[in-house]
C-alpha cells in the first residue's frame, strides 16, 4: 500500500488504538493512580537548577540509573529526561553542556527495571531518524520492557539545535505538520500487517516497510510537551500524556489560577477526535520539616544563582511558546528550577499538590534541586502523606 501525503494538511488517517485502550498495559495501570507520579531525570550538567550551592546532582548514567531505581522501589510511574543538542559549552556555567543522550540512556534502563514507565525524549524532525528505524527500535524496547517504552516527542525550538545539522530552523506549525507524518507513518508500522510505502512532505520516503515484531500493547506510549495552539493539537490526536508547563509564572498562585481553563483546552483538542489525554506538570519540589527551613533553603539556592549564565535554559533563541509566560516577570525564586516551584514542608507541599489535581492536572513529573537526598526526603515524608490525602494509593 503507498500513501501519498497531499502538501500542507495533515495525514489524517483513522483512529489508531493505543496502549490506554488494553486495560492491563503498563500504562492503564499507572493511569489507575489518583494522579502520577514521575521523575524528571537530571541527564544534564546542572539538573534543572542554575546554582553553584553544593550538591549531588549528576548528569551520570550511574547516578541517574540509581535515581530510577529508587523512584521505581517508591512507586513511581514513569521517568523521562530531556533532549538536547547544544554547542560547546552548552548555556553556560553549570549548565556546561555535559549531557546523556536521552534515548539511549533511558533505553538502557529496559532491563535493569521491571514496573516503571520509561520515556525516551527524541527530536523526530532531525538527526538521525527515519520512522522505519523508530518504529523498530521501538518495538524491540517495547518487547524488552513488557510495554513500559515510550517515546516524548518533541520537533526542537531552538535554532542552534536545527543548524547543528545543517538546516534552517523549521517554522513553528510546520514542525508539528511534519511531526503529525512522522507520527502516523510510526503508527502504521507498528499496527499494519502488510508492507507500507509513503511519500510526503518529508525528506524521507519508504518503499514496502515493514516493521516486526508488533508491539505488545499497539504502540509504545507517546508523550508531547507543549503550549501552543499547534502543539496542542498535535498532542490531542496523538498523545497519551501532555507534559504542559504554566501558562502563567511559575509560583504556585499564578499557577493555580491560569490551569484550569488550559488543562481544559489541552483535554478538549483530545476529545475532539474522540481520544482522551493526561496532563502532566513539572513541580521543582524544595520542602523541609519547617516552612522557615524551607524557604531558606531556596534563598540559598537563589543566592548562589550562577551568573555565568544568566538566561539558564533560555540563553539560546527559541521559538517556544510554552515558556512565554516567564518573560518580564521579577520572580526571583525561578532561579531554583522547574516550569513551577512548591517550596514548603510536606504538608503544604501535599496540599499544593491536591490544588494541582483540583485544577485538572493529571500528573506531576517531579525534580528536586539535590535529587538524590532530596529524593529521600520526598519518599519518606511527603509520599506517606500523598496515600492519606488519596493523591497516590498505597
Amino acid at each position: 500500500m503507498t500513501l501519498v501525503h497531499a502538501p500542507g494538511s495533515i495525514v489524517g488517517l483513522p483512529h489508531f488504538s493505543g496502549p490506554a485502550d488494553f486495560p492491563d498495559s503498563p500504562l492503564s495501570k499507572a493511569f489507575e493512580q489518583p494522579l502520577l507520579l514521575g521523575l524528571f531525570l537530571p541527564i544534564q550538567a546542572g539538573g534543572w537548577t542554575n546554582s553553584t550551592l553544593p550538591r549531588s546532582t549528576d548528569w551520570s548514567f550511574e547516578y541517574n540509573k540509581n535515581l530510577t531505581l529508587r523512584a521505581e522501589e517508591l512507586g513511581f510511574d514513569l521517568v523521562f529526561a530531556l533532549s538536547q543538542w547544544l554547542p560547546k559549552g552548552g548555556y553556560g556555567g553549570v549548565f556546561n553542556g555535559q549531557a546523556l543522550d536521552s534515548f539511549t540512556s533511558i533505553a538502557a534502563l529496559a532491563a535493569l527495571t521491571k514496573k516503571i514507565l520509561l520515556i525516551s525524549t527524541m527530536h523526530v524532525l532531525y538527526g538521525p531518524w527515519h520512522p522505519l528505524h523508530l518504529a523498530k527500535f521501538g518495538a524491540t524496547l517495547d518487547h524488552i520492557t513488557g510495554g513500559r517504552w515510550g517515546i516524548n516527542v518533541v520537533t526542537g525550538h531552538r535554532a542552534v539545535e536545527h543548524e547543528m545539522f545543517g538546516w534552517d530552523r523549521i517554522e513553528h506549525d510546520r514542525r508539528y505538520e511534519l511531526a503529525a507524518e512522522f507520527v502516523e507513518v510510526l503508527q502504521r508500522l507498528w499496527q499494519d500487517n502488510e508492507n507500507f510505502s509513503f511519500e510526503g512532505q518529508s525528506s524521507w520516503k519508504l518503499q514496502g516497510g515493514f516493521v516486526t515484531p508488533k508491539p505488545n500493547y499497539s504502540r509504545p506510549v507517546l508523550v508531547n510537551a507543549t503550549g501552543s495552539d499547534a502543539g496542542i493539537a498535535f498532542a490531542g490526536r496523538y498523545s497519551d500524556i501532555v507534559f504542559i508547563t504554566s501558562p502563567a509564572g511559575s509560583d504556585i498562585e499564578s499557577t493555580l489560577e491560569a490551569l484550569p481553563a488550559h488543562t481544559k483546552k489541552v483535554k478538549d483538542a483530545a476529545l475532539q477526535v474522540g481520544r482522551r489525554v493526561r496532563t502532566l506538570i513539572n513541580p521543582l519540589v524544595i520542602s523541609r520539616p519547617t516552612e522557615k527551613e524551607a524557604w531558606a533553603l531556596a534563598d540559598e539556592i537563589v543566592a548562589h544563582a550562577d551568573a555565568r549564565t544568566p538566561k539558564g535554559f533560555q540563553t539560546f533563541n527559541s521559538d517556544a511558546q510554552a515558556w512565554k509566560s516567564r518573560e518580564g516577570r521579577n520572580d526571583p525564586y525561578a532561579k531554583v528550577g522547574g516550569n513551577i516551584y512548591i517550596i514548603g514542608t510536606p504538608e503544604q507541599v501535599v496540599d499544593q499538590f491536591g490544588k494541582l489535581k483540583d485544577a485538572g492536572i493529571d500528573g506531576l513529573q517531579l525534580s528536586f534541586f539535590d535529587f538524590k537526598d532530596d529524593l529521600e526526603f520526598f519518599g519518606d515524608n511527603i509520599l506517606p502523606l500523598m496515600k492519606q490525602a488519596g493523591l497516590r494509593h498505597t
